[in-house]
């Protein structure tokens, strides 16, 4: 009576756990999963401080980005500028042009984080999905 009340002899078999045929299958298909999963990771070194480099080309990656669409915007002014002062058409020129710096830098931002295709370049699927003229 006594010995029946044991925490560990409850503890042994988790709920759900069978120990017939199915815990088996149960058992056998976890550590396929675990051998594929572990086939698909890619390889870690230990040696390497994966922190200090992610932070840093992380860093470098957002003043590239920050530096495309500041470029693009300053651009456009000054060209917006230049031609206000040039044509007598101020602030028209400075606000259009701007407007279209604007419109460059979000677009180089988007080419340079990879969302948007470089211009001329097709994308993979592009000749299977269109249909074949006769």
């Amino acid at each position: 009576m006594a010995g029946s009340d044991r925490p560990d002899e409850t503890a042994k078999s988790a709920p759900g756990a069978s120990s017939g045929p199915e815990g088996d299958d149960l058992a056998r298909r976890t550590r396929a999963l675990e051998a594929a999963l572990a086939a698909r990771k890619p390889a870690r070194r230990d040696d390497e401080d994966k922190s200090a480099t992610g932070s840093m080309a992380g860093f470098g990656q957002a003043m590239k980005l920050s530096s495309e669409f500041i470029a693009g915007i300053v651009v456009g002014a000054g060209l917006g500028w230049l031609i206000d002062r040039m044509a007598g058409t101020s602030p028209w020129g400075l606000i259009i042009f701007l407007f279209l710096g604007f419109g460059a830098g979000v677009l180089n931002v988007l080419r340079a984080a990879g969302v948007v295709a470089e211009p001329g370049s097709k994308a993979a699927g592009d000749d299977a999905s269109k249909p074949e003229r006769k």
